[in-house]
């Protein structure tokens, strides 16, 4: 089965609302996660130079049955490859890894000082090869973007951040909805913190869903691509049974004021 729920970037491409995400998951454990998840119905897999998997992550894709060019395929440049030589020398690298010649997103991993510049016309020059079809940033809060703006000739077709109920920037998604950028979320699930929150629990109850899925799908309806994190194969599954039901308008805003400012990840605007 194959989800058909997708949104269009700013340059035409089309990515899944739903992935998987792959952060610290190493060698088999991470293969077999990407096995499954192909097998499940997952189509977009995100991973990082960082994360030091792309070799096995790029196994899995090429033993699946899935055609390559079904899957979309993300990875990042690592904070301590970037600046302009670096990252086109990083890219070829993580190509390499994923025994692919392209990818469907190449992004920033984290806005580092000093070199966000340079890295961003590296990505630039990435695009424009054809070699990633589509380009973005991670981490980017509203001053990184503002920022880019100066020196930027392409607009990133994502940003992908920390977010969830609990961490609902609602201002960000504001500002990337302006720019025409596609906001992405990770660690949605907020590492399982949360799955006790007796507000959560009601609404999970009231759908006859877990709450997981309850927070899958809060991103999806509004419009944000999502990458939860398992290698656990009935939790793979759970977690991409998110469309066979709607979360009403009363209680989507009810959902958004579970905000907390709760992070798990370090905070971006450390890095300015």
């Amino acid at each position: 089965m194959k989800s058909q729920a997708t949104v269009t970037l700013n340059n035409g491409v089309e990515m899944p609302l739903l992935g998987l995400g792959v952060y610290d998951m190493y060698n088999d454990e991470a293969e077999q996660a990407v096995e499954w998840a192909l097998e499940t119905g997952y189509r977009l897999i995100d991973t990082a130079s960082m994360y030091k998997n792309e070799l096995q992550i790029g196994k899995a894709i090429s033993n699946s049955t899935v055609a390559r060019e079904e899957v979309f395929l993300t990875t990042k440049v690592n904070d301590k490859d970037q600046g302009y030589h670096a990252t086109l020398r990083a890219f070829d690298q993580s190509l390499e890894l994923l025994q692919t010649d392209y990818v469907d997103l190449y992004l920033v991993h984290w806005p580092i000082k000093g070199s966000r510049k340079e890295t961003w016309k590296a990505l630039e020059k990435i695009y424009e090869s054809g070699m990633a079809r589509a380009i973005g940033v991670a981490n980017y809060l509203e001053p990184f973007l503002d920022e880019l703006q100066t020196y930027s000739e392409i607009v990133p077709a994502v940003n992908q951040v920390e977010f969830s109920p609990f961490l609902y920037l609602e201002n960000l998604k504001l500002k990337c909805e302006k720019l025409g950028i596609a906001l992405q979320s990770y660690t949605p699930l907020v590492r399982g913190l949360k799955m006790h929150d007796e507000r959560l629990l009601k609404l999970a109850n009231k759908y006859e869903k877990t709450p997981a899925q309850i927070i899958l799908r809060w991103n999806i309806q509004h419009g944000i691509s999502t990458i939860p994190k398992s290698s656990n194969l009935s939790r793979l599954k759970e977690n991409f049974n998110v469309f066979d039901f709607v979360i009403s308008d009363v209680d989507m805003i009810t959902i958004n004021a579970f905000n907390e400012n709760f992070r798990v990840v370090d905070d971006p605007m450390l890095m300015l």
